[in-house]
């Protein structure tokens, strides 16, 4: 299988002794750095819906993009990125083997790199994939990448020989993704919450849990849905009764998710 997960915000700077590989996007990433590094602070700012001073250190980060940076400047994608998605992920506990593995199991999606391996080398950034960022090639980030990142998904899914996505991104994110273009069958997998009887999508735990299942997915070499179904971390359990075919639905008691988070 060959999962899909979003980036975040906040990013974590610590050194790793993990080895970084090449973004296959990356002259897109300098042209777009170009392109940012060109706009005044408050098109920054009103572009990507920012405070005074997130628009002066995206801003600045832009300004400082090296087009040829060396691994002191950057980190590897899945340990530079910090938000909830990535606490369920924890890449930093991951053995060796495992993290070889998410090399060609796990991808990231990016407004800027477009598509990412755990290990490619990427340097300080914000830019979400939804931001309406006029270039060349139309007037947002979904008309820059056009079918490149499913392009690229059908290309390491044929390399693995999986015919499955499990979809663990946001929509924002996967919506990047040219489902026409797609090959492989799409799986999005989502995690609720019963309160009081009643399931309910809570974002915070929601993206813990995702970036939970990218990293079952990488311990246990998930090869078949139906072993994706056995997830069981942190309480969560498959539904059969609220999912569907490409859509499973894992649940759990809102008490655990108040004990495990």
């Amino acid at each position: 299988m060959l999962c899909v997960i979003s980036p975040a915000k906040r990013l974590d700077w610590s050194e790793t002794h993990v080895v970084q590989s090449t973004p296959e996007f990356g002259e897109d990433a300098k042209s777009l750095a170009t392109t940012m590094r060109r706009l005044p602070l408050r098109d920054v700012k009103s572009l990507m819906k920012l405070s005074d001073d997130l628009a002066q250190l995206n801003r600045d980060r832009f300004q400082a993009f090296d087009p040829s940076p060396d691994a002191s400047i950057t980190r590897p994608a899945a340990f530079a990125f910090a938000g909830d998605t990535y606490v369920g992920l924890d890449a930093r506990t991951l053995s060796k083997h495992d993290i070889d593995y998410a090399q060609d199991h796990l991808r990231i999606l990016s407004g800027l790199y477009g598509v990412l391996r755990p290990k490619d080398a990427i340097q300080p950034y914000r830019l979400e994939m939804g931001t309406r960022l006029k270039t060349r090639r139309g007037q947002s980030l979904y008309a820059y990448w056009k079918d490149a990142p499913a392009k690229a998904l059908n290309a390491q899914a044929a390399k693995i020989d999986t015919n499955m996505v499990v979809n663990c991104a946001s929509q924002e994110y996967f919506g990047a993704i040219d489902r026409k273009a797609l090959i492989p069958r799409v799986v999005t997998p989502s995690f609720q919450e019963i309160k009081a009887g009643t399931p309910k999508t809570i974002g915070f735990f929601a993206k813990k849990a995702r970036g939970a299942m990218a990293r079952y997915l990488v311990q246990n070499k998930i090869t078949e849905l139906a072993e994706l179904l056995e997830f069981d971390v942190d309480g969560y359990a498959y539904d059969p009764d609220l999912s569907g075919p490409d859509s499973p639905v894992f649940t759990r008691a809102y008490k655990t998710a108040s004990k495990s988070s």
